[in-house]
């Protein structure tokens, strides 16, 4: 739609990078003031964030550079353009999550209670940053005929110019502001640590699948043909948070 957001002399600023940064930014802010409000070290909560967003974006652009080797091989500093597009989250949050949990047991926070406090900054960074997709035109969707289909015509758009498309990166904007929604509501009705975040990875898991079958640039296919490699990734995570809530729930006093 739009690639390029601004330019002011020899500054351009790219419509995927201004939104992943106002993502990042208000992800942080709302981590932090939900610290406050939960009685935990807003500051110890502002490094984790800083740590979570390094492990993030080098977890989530190494996963694509996996799944696409051929792009990196034709040009080698492709890897570092992340302002081309070309970062699957759930790379970035096995990445963060190995990285948080290092951190957190080295610092002694509460592990279920600081998932909890960033599960739904986790949300609201993702809202943002796929608006940034869609100005981009990465992670486009398939050819569709639909009404509400959106056609790229920038020329410096990564979506196939001309074509009627599935605004795939809408749905899964909308679809992290209504998980955000709903962690906001089951937050008031809380009955054990580590609740929200899982319940997050959950609604993740489950939506991401479905709404990934609207994809257009799927690129590498699970063994069985039928799941791209993020839908069997989120598959996954959706079971496991369903054990870990049983669990949990079992166990309210552990945290």
């Amino acid at each position: 739609m739009l690639p390029i957001l601004f330019k002011i002399g020899k500054l351009t600023v790219c419509s995927f990078s201004f939104f992943i940064a106002i993502g990042l930014i208000s992800g942080i802010l709302l981590a932090r003031r939900e610290a406050k409000r939960t009685g935990e070290d807003p500051e110890k909560i502002m490094d984790l964030c800083f740590y979570l967003l390094v492990a993030a974006i080098v977890g989530s652009r190494l996963f694509y550079v996996a799944a696409n080797p051929g792009i990196f091989f034709q040009d080698p500093l492709e890897i570092i353009r992340i302002q081309n597009g070309g970062l699957y989250f759930y790379g970035g949050f096995i990445a963060a999550l190995i990285t948080g949990l290092i951190y957190m047991k080295s610092t002694a926070m509460p592990l279920w209670k600081t998932a909890d406090i960033m599960a739904p900054s986790i949300a609201v960074g993702q809202f943002l940053g796929m608006l940034g997709c869609f100005f981009a035109g990465c992670c486009y969707g398939r050819a569709s005929d639909f009404p509400w289909a959106v056609t790229f015509m920038h020329p410096e758009s990564l979506a196939p110019i001309g074509i009627p498309l599935h605004p795939v990166q809408l749905y899964f904007s909308l679809n992290y502001l209504i998980i955000y929604c709903v962690l906001l509501f089951v937050r008031r009705y809380k009955k054990f640590d580590g609740q929200l975040f899982w319940i997050y990875v959950l609604l993740y898991g489950v939506t991401f699948a479905i709404i990934e079958t609207f994809r257009g640039d799927i690129q590498g296919y699970s063994i069985s043909g039928a799941l791209s490699v993020s839908q069997t990734v989120g598959a996954a995570l959706a079971m496991v948070a369903a054990v870990m809530i049983m669990l949990l729930r079992r166990s309210p006093e552990k945290d």
